[in-house]
């Protein structure tokens, strides 16, 4: 490649710290849980500079196409494609690893396609202050995006939350219905009981009236049989 303070090769430098660091926060990102604000904020934080990564290349790719005739050597420019491709390679597989398309076609945390020919148009003709500062913007677009996602799961747990308490207000509810249905049956069988025990009590009283009225008509029927005897 050319002498260390050639511009190209100073942005292909930081472009691929970067991509050492996504790659860095990607191994850590597996020791963070599969769910949470802690790993909704690093996974915000990885695709944040896998966007930044891909506007990098975006515009080391246009230096390459705009630098004047015999500049540098075919050879060069040749290494140069080759190394810029390489790691394109690598940040497009680490973009797909988190469901982010090519670097033709990304998406932001907003959700917002940016074709390639837009960020070609963005970088165009900004130097290197003028493409940090695009950077932060975007970091800044998409910060105010993680905060509004951040409210909305808030805000969702709070409904879900809600939604749970009332679930749990109305199973005591069907609790305390079916604690008092048990207890009113468990009462009217007990009065179905006493019922059949009255009834009982009823019928054997009935038999002892009707043989004690038979006995009396007995004993009756004699002392008018014995009378007519006596007195015919």
């Amino acid at each position: 490649m050319a002498s260390s303070v050639d511009p190209w090769v100073r942005e292909y430098g930081e472009a691929a710290r970067l991509a050492d660091d996504v790659a860095a926060m990607v191994a850590d990102r597996a020791a963070l849980p599969q769910s949470g604000p802690e790993v909704m904020r690093h996974t915000s934080a990885i695709r944040r500079k896998i966007t930044i990564l891909g506007t990098r290349l975006d515009s080391l790719e246009g230096m390459l196409a705009r630098l004047p005739p015999k500049s540098i050597t075919d050879k060069e420019l040749h290494k140069r494609r080759d190394t810029l491709s390489n790691l394109k390679s690598r940040a497009k597989q680490m973009a797909e690893s988190f469901n982010m398309s090519t670097f033709a076609n990304r998406e932001d945390l907003l959700g917002q396609s940016k074709k390639a020919a837009d960020d070609m148009s963005r970088v165009a003709g900004l130097d290197n202050q003028g493409i940090v500062g695009l950077q932060r913007q975007i970091m800044k677009e998409q910060d105010e995006g993680l905060e509004k996602l951040e409210q909305t799961v808030l805000s969702t747990k709070h409904i879900a939350l809600a939604v749970n308490e009332e679930l749990d207000l109305h199973a005591r509810l069907i609790d305390d219905l079916d604690d008092h249905v048990d207890g009113t049956n468990s009462r009217l069988q007990r009065v179905q009981k006493r019922l059949a025990v009255l009834n009982k009590r009823a019928k054997g009283g009935c038999s002892c009236m009707s043989l004690l009225l038979s006995t009396v008509g007995i004993v009756m029927l004699v002392v008018i049989v014995w009378l007519l005897i006596k007195y015919l």
